[in-house]
């Protein structure tokens, strides 16, 4: 059965970026063993893209005229205008997750649905009872402070690791499911 997963790398603190939205801890560990195939692996399931419009921003910031994701349908939930970018499926939406949900399922056509980017998002979807699976890697780097994991009032019900891996420079790759998500 399709899932909405969280896909996301964390500092060992459980941090996603610097309070200033920085990411350079985390792309110095670019091109690390076993990276591109977790990554090819997990998109390979991926039939749909939710993201917040922070994360949006900093990828038209960072990789202007780009778009990632060309043949997968994306949602953006934003309270700006933006534009997509030639060539993209993005629709830019304003509300809760809930009215959305079906949504991502008919576009996701029976593939999984990803939560990018954002804790804020992501914590949206856990506090509807929407996120079925987290997929956490874990990066050898402390920040400090900064934008969290999953910011959320705790704590969760114990969650149920599924798997674990430990990839290139020492990165460990988690996967999660929470309750009542599906197997």
């Amino acid at each position: 059965m399709p899932r909405i997963q969280y896909f996301v790398a964390a500092s060992l603190d459980g941090f996603i970026a610097t309070s200033g939205d920085d990411l350079g801890w985390l792309l110095q560990f670019d091109g690390f063993e076993g990276g591109s195939e977790s990554y090819e692996s997990f998109m390979a399931d991926v039939g749909c893209i939710v993201m917040g419009g922070e994360t949006y921003a900093w990828l038209m910031e960072h990789e202007p005229g780009k778009w990632p994701y060309p043949s997968t349908p994306c949602y953006v939930f934003t309270h700006h205008e933006h534009a997509a970018p030639p060539g993209s499926d993005i629709t830019f939406v304003r509300g809760g997750v809930t009215e959305f949900a079906d949504d991502f399922r008919a576009d996701a056509a029976g593939r999984n649905i990803w939560v990018v980017g954002g804790g804020n998002l992501a914590a949206q979807f856990a506090a509807a009872g929407l996120l079925d699976e987290i997929i956490l890697s874990v990066i050898p780097v402390i920040l400090g402070d900064g934008k969290r994991l999953l910011p959320i009032q705790g704590p969760t019900p114990p969650l149920e690791l599924t798997a674990s891996r430990t990839l290139g420079r020492g990165i460990v790759e988690s996967r999660y499911l929470l309750s009542g998500g599906t197997s």
